[in-house]
């Protein structure tokens, strides 16, 4: 499957929108002491470069929800481990690999906020570009890749390839 997929975003591109969203997040968030929650499991490798460039004092934890189960088209929400009671009265980060269709990303903040958050802001590496409307907005986007399958740099294909230092898109005539 490697061998057919096209590579739409570089290793080094990466690096540099890591680095960029960094620099953003630290404009915007550095007087704040926030609550970092990482989505499991595509974010993990998105939050631990972005991390170490992030020159102030935070927590870390993490969620873990899905909608894929190692498939191509989402699904249902199922949530494996909600935000913890830390949340309430906290500025809250959430880490993810990808922006698509955003319903995952808008249940997070809605439970997020449910849970008395003070404030909520979003990070993923990629957006999506669907053509269609989202009900939620990244605060912080890496790269934005087209409207197909992609994989890499967190984001897995059947369950592999997350630990791809770029990103790929499958190849349509699979």
């Amino acid at each position: 499957m490697l061998e057919t997929a096209e590579l739409l975003v570089p290793a080094p591109a990466v690096s540099e929108a890591v680095t960029r969203v960094a620099q953003e997040i630290s404009e915007k968030l550095a007087g704040e002491f926030p609550l970092v929650l990482c989505v499991m499991r595509g974010g993990v490798i998105f939050a631990g470069q972005l991390l170490l460039q992030l020159r102030f004092p935070l927590e870390v934890d993490y969620l873990e929800i899905t909608r894929y189960r190692s498939a191509t088209q989402g699904g249902e929400i199922d949530w494996k481990v909600t935000p913890g009671a830390g949340v309430a009265g906290r500025t809250v980060l959430v880490l993810d690999d990808i922006l698509d269709e955003g319903k995952t990303l808008a249940a997070i903040r809605d439970k997020v906020l449910g849970a008395g958050a003070r404030g909520f802001y979003s990070v993923v590496f990629a957006e999506k570009e669907t053509g269609r409307p989202k009900p939620i907005r990244a605060d912080f986007v890496g790269v934005h890749v087209p409207n197909r399958y992609v994989f890499g740099f967190g984001m897995d294909v059947g369950g592999l390839w997350r630990n791809l230092p770029g990103i790929y898109a499958l190849n349509e005539q699979r």
